[in-house]
């Protein structure tokens, strides 16, 4: 039987992010810079059972949580603060999230200086 998940899976999974980003000191500030200490939020479709996600970093009206349904981190988009607006079932490593998240920044940067 499911059951939601503890905060304490929670810091495991950011302790294990913390010390896997440290060998890269850029993703290791991006992820510094987007960070918040872990809350609960809201999503309509499949968080109520679960009393919400557990959110971990915000990057402008973006979020990454937890689905402990799917077991694996998230990005979705927020329009009210505590609400997340769209349930998204990937299952990745909270590193793999911010790597991916910082890579796609530097790509999309590097390609608005070239034009």
């Amino acid at each position: 039987m499911w059951t939601p998940a503890p905060e304490s899976l929670i810091q495991k999974n950011i302790d294990w992010c913390n010390d896997i980003l440290s060998l890269r000191p850029s993703y290791l500030k991006f992820w510094e810079y987007i960070k918040i200490e872990p809350e609960k939020w809201n999503e309509d479709t499949m968080g109520d059972e679960g009393n919400g996600f557990w959110v971990v970093a915000i990057i402008g009206k973006n979020v990454i949580y937890y689905n402990d349904i799917e077991e694996g981190f998230n990005f979705s988009k927020f329009t009210t603060f505590g609400k997340i607006d769209e349930y998204k079932c990937s299952q990745f490593e909270l590193h793999e999230m911010i790597i991916g998240i910082y890579d796609e920044i530097n790509k999309l940067e590097k390609s608005l200086k070239i034009h």
